[in-house]
């Protein structure tokens, strides 16, 4: 069965089967039985190369996994399709590998997709640090932000959209908790005693009306702000980072929140990620790091748009200070997605501690950002 795409003009296959995340093996010979039919099924080899913060990502391929044809199969994490737009998801594979920026997607399955491997291995989250390879990730990123959108698509930047939908749903799903609670508690109400908590950790990340008026705080700050929108990645943490040592070369993989954004948004929030999924906030690039990371992004960006590539030490300055301001942006936004994890993701993974960095860290950051002039 095929599925129109929603904006890249193309169709994209759709196979109708539903893969078990915990015995994959059957549902993914039941694919490549399409995809790569030339393929015998006692000689197909299953590779899982990580299961990530939502999703877990396995290669398929017969010989060597670096060999030509080689398929990743990525299933969706539980509940995902509550926070990720999945045809947008698809619409962004094919923009970004029709300018060369990305892999190509084969086809989607009920709770995934298939897209080809590109040669080359993760980032190790050390290297951030390198200039050799945190210029190429800037140039990379400077390339992507120069692709004009299809003629006649509005380009308002997804950040406020997002954001508020997040916020919706950790409203809702705090709603649901509690009632729960009272539920499950209420017999210790009526005999005069005090329900427990809601659940363990919840007093690590601020109450829903703290989030939400800093959001519109945050808003009111951020429109002042003169960033340009652009086609952004949105999530370029290592994990989406391919870096391909022979080649001298990075490429960045998984669009599920690539959209048309703020242009400082995809900076800072990349910034943000030298942290790394542990959150260790004294591996935030230097000012140096970054003022050099900017002029080989603006150099890039500027080149990239057919412009000339001469890059002033003002316009440096100024994107600095946007991408400071909109760093805070990026801490709040995945602070909220990180209370929606603990809520519903079934992996083994501390998503409330991880929540509470990325807040105390916007917490401590915005006086000192909004402060900020050129």
């Amino acid at each position: 069965m095929d599925r129109g795409s929603t904006g890249a003009g193309s169709r994209l296959l759709h196979v109708d089967v539903h893969i078990d995340e915990d015995q994959p093996r059957t549902g993914i010979l039941d694919l490549l039985s399409r995809l790569r039919p030339q393929w015998r099924a006692q000689d197909v080899q299953l590779k899982t190369f990580t299961e990530g913060m939502t999703n877990q990502l396995i290669g398929c391929y017969v010989g060597s996994v670096q060999e030509p044809g080689c398929v990743l199969v990525r299933l969706y994490g539980r509940m995902t399709e509550l926070y990720v737009n999945r045809d947008q998801e698809v619409d962004m594979f094919q923009v970004f590998h029709a300018h060369g920026c990305g892999p190509q997607i084969y086809c989607s399955f009920q709770n995934g997709i298939c897209y080809e491997f590109i040669r080359g291995a993760v980032l190790e989250d050390e290297l951030l640090q390198q200039p050799s390879i945190y210029r190429l990730i800037a140039a990379e990123m400077g390339r992507i932000h120069s692709i004009e959108p299809k003629c006649g698509r509005p380009v308002e930047p997804v950040l406020w959209k997002k954001m508020s939908h997040f916020l919706a749903l950790v409203q809702s799903s705090t709603k649901s908790r509690t009632e729960q609670s009272r539920g499950k508690f209420s017999h210790r109400e009526e005999d005069g005693r005090q329900p427990q908590r809601q659940a363990t950790g919840t007093s690590l990340v601020p109450s829903f009306e703290t989030l939400s008026a800093e959001m519109e705080s945050l808003r009111r700050h951020l429109s002042q702000v003169d960033s340009p929108t652009v086609l952004c990645h949105n999530d370029l943490l290592t994990k989406n980072i391919i870096y391909n040592q022979q080649e001298g070369m990075v490429k960045f993989i998984d669009y599920e929140y690539a959209d048309y954004n703020y242009q400082a948004f995809d900076i800072g929030n990349h910034f943000n990620e030298f942290a790394g999924v542990n959150v260790n906030y004294s591996l935030y690039p230097s000012q140096e790091l970054q003022r050099d990371w900017l002029l080989t992004y603006l150099e890039s960006f500027k080149r990239s748009s057919g412009r000339e590539a001469t890059v002033t030490e003002a316009e440096v300055l100024q994107l600095y200070v946007q991408v400071c301001k909109f760093s805070l942006a990026s801490s709040f936004f995945w602070g909220l997605w990180a209370i929606l994890q603990s809520h519903y993701s079934s992996i083994d993974f501390d998503f409330q501690r991880y929540a509470a960095a990325r807040l105390n860290y916007y917490f401590e950051k915005k006086d000192e950002y909004f402060e900020l002039r050129n």
